[in-house]
């Protein structure tokens, strides 16, 4: 199984598997346009998560991924 392949099938797994907001869609996606070789693969996923979703609807998973990912880095320092 070639790697674009294995991401596709990664990015399909975690659609049906996780909701939205978590972010393992994203980073899914991140890992699948980057397997296809963009050379920015966050950017890239956000412009699709942005045209797909709309701009308010992303910039609110967005803040709460944020929000997220510094309760974690401030619960794991203590």
């Amino acid at each position: 199984m070639s790697r674009e392949s294995a991401a596709k099938a990664a990015y399909e797994r975690a659609k049906k598997k996780y909701p939205l907001g978590e972010g393992h869609r994203f980073k899914a996606m991140s890992n699948l346009v980057q397997a296809r070789g963009a050379k920015t693969p966050g950017a890239l996923a956000a412009y699709i998560g942005r045209r797909s979703l709309g701009k308010e609807r992303f910039q609110r998973l967005a803040a709460r991924g944020r929000a997220r990912a510094a309760y974690e880095r401030n619960r794991s320092r203590k």
